[in-house]
């Protein structure tokens, strides 16, 4: 549903692969219904720091490159340039062409005088440098949605406008018409793609839709004398698209008149249930709204400091376009498990709209996306992040955060707190500095922790990776490998899986072999069809059909549910429970006094589990570590939480006892060698390149993926490609993610997880890269400074795991 950029592509996709019995619903008229794509202008910037928008817009440029109406191209590459006047947005550009370089784009930094070569309007003087992509472009939105109508017709698809979508029809949970205006069309699979009228279709399926229009403020200038004759009318533009993102501001030509596009107004919130239909507007589209001059005032002014030529114009025309923002600013993809058949496409730009319809297509007809959509999947939100006063701040905060310089770690302002664990209060009293997880309050650091800062030595940082950081962390992990500490892990998921058919179950859908006895704990893996690593998973054999499964994202359940037959029952019991890593040398002589079960070596192994008593308060103890020491997660219910913190830290005082958080508990597992999905691995990724080989068992019955990896052939050379494990040779560096890898001088990779690691005394970074000898030297580019770095044999730390065995 929806005849945008979209659904076009979407119907061009589907058919070329075979699908054509496809129908295109659309309550505007073609081939410019009404939508944001009627009135989007063009602009296509590839690069970002997310790897899968990137590859999106990429498919993006080279198809509507490729697409041809009436002799004019449906992209227009007139390259692109982001201009810095600060300089931390220059620094930021630096860090933007490392994104380039680790996605694979065109990129380079330019100075002054050739950012007024490429766009003479500009005032050079305002102007630090610029990042030139000569690869990016305008893409005419509405030529390609023509191109794409006639490709995907000639096929065998229906296109029908005029025709207002009322009603979607279903029986046993799956998806069968869909009612107009103008008559019931049965269906197998429905795919919504309808824009910011998107929670206008879900609320019809019954499926909610995360999603908030906003208006965005477009306008076009009077023709400027500086313009007269330099454009072809046809093609508009010859200039690359110019971004001026301090003020938050973009520009583009119009043959003699500039477009410019601003983001410093105010949100401006629409209810896409009052959006009046094609015929009953008053402007020229559903989705343009009346220009308000008052709040393009102020950006008007900051266009003519940086363009002094438009300081004797004036504004010709404009309006206010609609489109959707999400709460982390990422699309809405995949099928409902609630309503089968039922596909959403939803908060999707232009920029992204090819390659966005291409995933979708595999997904409906191969049953995955040959790119990582984790961070697009419509099940990648809780329900706490569900409300639409959280997707309202949340997409508002998105809106005005579009052209910001955000460091990876920055949280969002609000809400907060929005979900706290047990010990919230006891973290404030030691001063806990919090970030931001999945709507979880996350410590970092603790400032009481302060005082253990004169016995540790730690390089200073540069700014950028000093924000969101504390030299802080460096002793809670010094603290950890000598002592004990209390690390708060319950915004981490659990799951609960029982049932007379749990085992098979669990057996069919992850990669080890958990047919162990009741205590044993399992680290496994949930793979694809074609051998993906969908997640990591740690399961305890709590009873011979009960098992408790530490996942990582709503997507988990989500598939395991999808899957599960009647005699399995799964549950998400996160948000009832909570979690206590007890980690350290000294863990054993911090909890044995509270327990009558004998929590020795020989008594309780590593990766078991026992369901005892610490104190008054029940737990499930299961001895695991991520930190590489000594140590139980201990696992209760949210009533006795608290009590459980206090008589550890209680207990813990002789001990010397700390709190630590998030920032040392990630040195410390890089340390180690221990894997994040999501950051480390995806879809994208098979076990053996990833390092975690050690969690499949050929040797056993069948299970998802399987087939998938005994393509691969033998366990040697099954990949070019490898996650490894790098030092920084300065042990003064650091590098915090997604940089670029270079060898012999060439990109080659990029890294995926990186920290500071205290006890080696060098940055570790995870990267993927072509396979390397142990003690090559590589580069990694932080910043436009190419830092010298060594492959390093894993693990780093421990290699015998004699600190976590004993």
């Amino acid at each position: 549903m929806g005849a945008g950029i979209v659904g076009c592509s979407l119907a061009d996709e589907l058919t070329v692969r075979g699908w054509t019995d496809v129908t295109v619903l659309e309550q505007g008229p073609l081939p410019a219904p009404g939508g944001s794509t009627s009135h989007a202008p063009g602009l296509v910037f590839q690069t970002g720091p997310s790897k899968t928008l990137t590859a999106f817009a990429t498919y993006t440029v080279e198809k509507f490159g490729a697409l041809e109406v009436d002799g004019l191209s449906c992209f227009n590459p007139v390259g692109g340039i982001e201009l810095a006047t600060t300089p931390e947005r220059w620094a930021d550009l630096h860090r933007k062409a490392g994104y380039a370089a680790s996605w694979g784009i065109r990129a380079e930094l330019v100075g002054p005088a050739r950012c007024k070569e490429m766009w003479p309007l500009i005032d050079e003087s305002k102007v630090l440098g610029g990042l030139h992509t000569p690869d990016d472009g305008l893409a005419r939105a509405v030529l390609a949605c023509r191109a794409q109508i006639e490709r995907a017709r000639a096929r065998g698809a229906r296109f029908l406008d005029r025709h207002t979508v009322t009603g979607i029809e279903q029986e046993d949970g799956r998806v069968t018409a869909v009612v107009t205006d103008r008559g019931t069309f049965p269906a197998d699979h429905v795919v919504s793609a309808a824009g910011f009228w998107g929670p206008v279709i879900g609320r019809m399926a019954g499926v909610d839709i995360p999603l908030l229009p906003l208006a965005h403020q477009y306008a076009k200038t009077e023709p400027l004398p500086e313009l007269a004759g330099v454009n072809d009318p046809r093609t508009e533009a010859s200039k690359p698209i110019l971004r001026f993102q301090d003020r938050d501001l973009y520009f583009r030509e119009h043959t003699d008149r500039i477009g410019i596009g601003s983001y410093a107004h105010r949100p401006l919130p629409v209810d896409a249930f009052t959006v009046p239909a094609y015929d009953d507007v008053t402007t020229e589209m559903p989705s343009s709204y009346p220009f308000t001059e008052e709040d393009f005032a102020p950006s008007w002014e900051e266009c003519g400091w940086l363009l002094p030529s438009l300081r004797g114009a004036g504004v010709a025309e404009g309006f206010n376009g609609v489109f959707s923002f999400t709460p982390d600013g990422m699309p809405v993809l995949g099928e409902s498990r609630t309503l089968r058949g039922f596909w959403l496409a939803e908060a999707v730009w232009v920029t992204h709209s090819a390659g966005v319809a291409k995933a979708v297509a595999e997904w409906m007809i191969d049953g995955r996306p040959s790119v990582d959509v984790h961070d697009c999947d419509l099940t990648r939100f809780d329900d706490a992040q569900r409300s639409p006063a959280y997707v309202a701040d949340r997409g508002a905060q998105q809106f005005v955060e579009v052209y910001d310089v955000l460091h990876p770690l920055q949280p969002m302002e609000r809400p907060r707190p929005l979900r706290v664990s047990p010990f919230y209060a006891r973290q404030q009293e030691l001063g806990a500095i919090f970030l931001e997880g999945g709507g979880w309050e996350r410590p970092h650091w603790y400032e009481a922790n302060a005082p253990l800062l004169t016995d540790v030595e730690v390089p200073e940082r540069d700014a950028w990776s000093a924000r969101h950081w504390s030299p802080i962390a460096a002793a809670e992990a010094k603290a950890t490998r000598e002592k004990v500490a209390l690390y708060d892990m319950t915004p981490l998921r659990r799951l609960e899986v029982s049932g007379p058919g749990a085992l098979a179950f669990l057996q069919r859908m992850t990669s080890n072999n958990l047919a162990k006895k009741p205590g044993a704990v399992t680290y496994t893996l949930l793979l694809d069809e074609a051998g993906g690593i969908r997640s990591d998973l740690t399961v305890a054999r709590l009873a011979p059909d009960r098992f408790q499964v530490g996942a990582n994202s709503p997507a988990d359940l989500d598939w395991l549910l999808r899957h599960a037959p009647d005699d399995v029952h799964l549950r998400d019991i996160t948000a009832g429970t909570c979690c206590i890593g007890v980690w350290g040398p000294l863990a054993r002589d911090l909890v044995q006094p509270l327990t009558r079960d004998d929590f020795s070596h020989e008594a309780f192994g590593y990766f078991r589990a026992k369901e005892t008593y610490i104190g008054h308060v029940p737990v499930t103890a299961m001895r695991l570590s991520y930190v590489g020491e000594l140590g139980w997660e201990l696992y209760t219910s949210a009533d006795t939480g608290l009590r459980l913190w206090d008589t550890l830290w209680q207990a813990g005082q002789e001990h010397g006892v700390i709190a630590a958080g998030r920032s040392a508990f990630n040195s410390l597992r890089l340390e180690k060698g221990y894997r994040a999905w999501g950051q480390d691995m995806t879809t994208e990724h098979n076990p053996y390149e990833a390092g975690v080989g050690f969690a499949v068992r050929m040797d056993r019955g069948d299970f998802v993926g399987r087939a998938a990896l005994e393509r691969l052939g033998s366990r040697d050379g099954r990949s070019a490609r490898k996650l490894t494990a790098l030092l920084l040779d300065d042990p003064a560096a650091v590098v915090l993610g997604k940089e670029p890898v270079y060898v012999d001088g060439v990109p080659a990779g990029y890294v995926t997880s990186a920290s500071y690691g205290y006890t080696l005394g060098r940055c570790v970074a995870y990267a993927w890269l072509p396979v390397l000898e142990t003690g090559a030297g590589v580069h990694i580019e932080y910043f436009g400074e190419k830092v010298p770095a060594t492959v390093a044999e894993e693990p780093l730390f421990d290699p015998k795991m004699t600190r976590i065995r004993r």
